[in-house]
């Protein structure tokens, strides 16, 4: 099914992801890490569908995603960056294979971050976040999505990782996240672990934990 919802704000989150609020369908119910096909309601645009990760939580009055923006792709996403209070997504019905399978460690990869943003505020809005802990890879300082949020949810489970520039805010790896950062940062691989980020990265950070003893059935990624 279609809903065709207009959007009620929208805030810079970093240089290049923006958060878009919208009014929300009767009835409309999804789980955290969702997401569902999304389409920018202009003419050119209806069936240019992408899919996007909810980033409110389903009991929020409003649906909330936040988006990064490719203006080099001259496609959706740069579309959707020229989107204004007032205009409208046309939205389908909720979907996705991030589930909650119990305390672990989240691996998250520049936007990749965004299916983890619901999990983690609905377990911190429920007094549940436990020992979970986020590793967040990102090119530059600038590239961190919601750093204080993170911060005040998580306090130290909370690992940002800058991998291309000197920072003095987060932890310089020159390079990718390798198994020995891994191995450094985890203390117990028989717990879940969610993966999402770009296809190299995922790949990676599998290929990662399998070799240090995770369980394979306790791997839980975006594909």
């Amino acid at each position: 099914m279609a809903y065709t919802q207009r959007i009620i704000n929208i805030e810079d989150v970093t240089h290049d992801v923006k958060q878009f609020t919208l009014e929300k369908p009767e009835g409309y119910e999804f789980e955290p890490g969702q997401a569902t096909e999304v389409a920018v309601d202009k003419k050119g645009w209806r069936d240019k569908k992408r899919p996007f990760t909810f980033t409110s939580l389903n009991d929020d009055e409003f649906l909330q995603f936040t988006i990064k923006i490719y203006p080099d792709h001259n496609g959706v996403t740069e579309e959707i960056g020229r989107l204004k209070v007032g205009d409208s997504f046309i939205i389908g019905d909720p979907w996705g294979t991030i589930q909650y399978k119990g305390e672990g460690v989240f691996l998250a990869g520049g936007a990749g971050v965004t299916p983890f943003i619901a999990i983690l505020r609905d377990k911190n809005k429920k007094r549940e976040l436990g020992d979970n802990k986020l590793i967040f890879s990102n090119s530059t300082d600038k590239d961190v999505i919601l750093n204080a949020e993170f911060e005040a949810m998580l306090g130290d489970q909370f690992v940002s990782v800058i991998t291309d520039e000197p920072t003095d805010d987060h932890i310089f790896l020159d390079g990718f996240i390798d198994k020995e950062f891994l191995k450094s940062q985890i203390d117990d691989f028989d717990q879940p672990f969610y993966v999402c980020g770009p296809e190299e990265f995922n790949k990676s950070m599998m290929k990662y934990l399998k070799e240090l003893g995770a369980n394979p059935n306790a791997l839980v990624f975006e594909e």
